[in-house]
């Protein structure tokens, strides 16, 4: 009876290390991480191995990007959860059944070697069918869901039916009571129904992947930023821009045109009433007596001095004559006293 029971007992461990191995069996590994992303075994680093049932949590600013053995690619942005649920291997190239479950956050996926019907993304608002597809989706608190198709095709169904993407950027939103919009293409809108502008990062440009997952383009979503303009409308027209001043300093005011006035030398003033130079003739003080010209004109000393000597000429004369009726009374005076 012992023996029995020991027996059975090792059976019980040898089937749960059958089932311990199966569940530990890796199924990816990680090819990039940023800042903080951790697994079932706690911080996952770059080369670390990810295995089936195993739940992936990044920060809010952390990234991993995850290679499985297929060569399906998945990137898992900031603040996201997301669990590996079911991986069967069909051989060392491709799988029968690769199913995720996202809780929550960001995703970018890109199908690897497997049939398409081999992987299937469930979200709280529905499941996404994968057609050999590459396509961003994102998981809102409240299980809102988007899917914006960038390659291939694929489709949404959810409780209120099913949403076909088939061009690129193609965006379908969803919510779990069933509510869903028609596909078309993504827009500005998209970020204000979803209540996150840090929604969809990898489209925005927040998020940047690196390899094959940072080629497949934005959709013109990189104007999406919420300090950017929508680059799908017109740009504004651009005002030039205004000429620098110093703040300190007040700006000049332009200075008041000067009456016209008429030109002078440049040794008159305006307080003058007349040039200096251009006095009109008048007498000296001394008119008569500091030259001695003999110009002959008015004012002239020398005219002056020659008329006055020829007025005592002439008084002289008169002096003569009386001189000389005096010597001839005299002559009589003496004729008759003979």
């Amino acid at each position: 009876m012992r023996g029995q029971r020991l027996l059975f007992q090792a059976l019980i461990f040898a089937l749960c290390g059958v089932g311990l191995a199966a569940a530990a069996e890796p199924v990816g590994q990680a090819v990039v991480i940023k800042t903080e992303v951790t697994g079932q075994a706690g911080p996952i680093e770059v080369n670390t191995s990810v295995h089936r049932d195993e739940r992936i949590k990044t920060s809010q600013s952390g990234l991993g990007q995850f290679v499985f053995r297929d060569g399906t690619k998945l990137a898992v942005g900031w603040g996201s959860s997301v669990v590996i649920d079911r991986y069967v291997f069909d051989d060392s190239q491709s799988v029968r059944q690769l199913t995720i479950k996202a809780a929550k956050g960001t995703f970018r996926w890109v199908s690897g070697n497997s049939k398409s019907s081999a992987y299937q993304i469930l979200t709280p608002a529905g499941t996404i069918g994968v057609r050999g597809t590459a396509f961003d989706f994102y998981v809102g608190p409240d299980g809102t869901t988007a899917v914006v198709l960038l390659n291939g095709a694929a489709r949404f169904c959810g409780p209120g039916g099913c949403r076909q993407l088939q061009q690129r950027c193609d965006c379908v939103v969803a919510k779990p009571n069933g509510d869903m919009t028609s596909a078309r293409r993504v827009d500005r809108d998209v970020l204000q129904s979803l209540g996150n502008q840090r929604a969809l990062p990898f489209l925005s440009g927040n998020q940047r992947l690196s390899g094959g997952l940072g080629m497949l383009g934005g959709c013109n979503m990189a104007s999406l930023l919420p300090e950017r303009s929508d680059r799908n409308r017109p740009p504004p027209a651009v005002a030039p821009a205004p000429q620098r001043q110093d703040p300190p300093q007040r700006q000049a005011e332009p200075q008041k045109e000067r009456p016209h006035r008429p030109d002078m030398p440049h040794h008159d003033k305006p307080h003058h009433d007349k040039p200096h130079h251009d006095k009109p003739d008048r007498p000296d003080k001394h008119e008569g007596h500091g030259r001695h010209d003999d110009d002959g004109k008015p004012g002239n000393h020398g005219l002056d001095h020659r008329e006055h000597d020829h007025h005592h000429d002439g008084d002289g004369d008169r002096d003569d004559d009386h001189d000389n009726d005096r010597n001839h009374h005299r002559g009589r005076d003496f004729n008759r006293d003979r």
